[in-house]
């Protein structure tokens, strides 16, 4: 990606972001970028190309790193634990794209929507086969395997919306272990 298409896209995810994918039109864009809408052209297609290119390489930095989880030798709690590094890293290093992960896919169409459903149900048979590996060996307690991947995901999607856009700095290594502990021993007290 070169300089200028780097700036439009930075461009383009705060404004979708502080509008709303359907809200943000091209003339919007081109006004953010003090041009032409005829030279918005030059970087995108078309909105839906925008919104399918952000949607996309954020996807594949997630497939990326769960991959290479998969891959590793850790035992599966290092391995969630791991997963939760890898939403911290991208909440912070991401911001925007993890936001519109979350809140924009509905609004991709036909085949790029049904690609994008079927990336994230990959991502997620991922996440439930490491929980899966976790329960045969007994070291995650036994429960519904769906429902266990619904929670662990559910409390990791959600990060963006209270740190990832914050204003005030935060340590992401005391997120990180606050996370763990919160899903991996719950908020009981266990030294009594």
């Amino acid at each position: 990606m070169n300089e200028k298409h780097q700036i439009f896209y930075e461009t383009s995810l705060k404004l979708v972001y502080k509008k709303g994918f359907k809200a943000t039109t091209m003339r919007d864009l081109a006004e953010e970028m003090g041009c032409d809408v005829s030279n918005i052209y030059n970087y995108i297609d078309s909105k839906q190309s925008l919104l399918e290119e952000i949607l996309f390489n954020i996807n594949d930095l997630f497939q990326e790193g769960i991959d290479l989880i998969r891959c590793s030798d850790y035992g599966p709690i290092d391995q969630l634990k791991q997963v939760v590094r890898l939403y911290v890293n991208l909440s912070i290093e991401r911001p925007l794209e993890l936001s519109l992960l979350t809140n924009e896919w509905r609004n991709l169409k036909g085949e790029k929507l049904e690609l994008f459903i079927s990336e994230r149900e990959k991502f997620e048979h991922k996440v439930k086969s490491i929980i899966r590996e976790g329960m045969r060996k007994k070291v995650l307690i036994e429960m519904d395997l769906k429902l266990a991947t619904f929670l662990f995901l559910s409390a990791l999607r959600l990060l963006f919306d209270k740190y990832a856009l914050t204003e005030n700095p935060f340590n992401k290594i005391e997120l990180e272990r606050q996370i763990n502990r919160y899903i991996f021993q719950g908020f009981t007290n266990n030294s009594k």
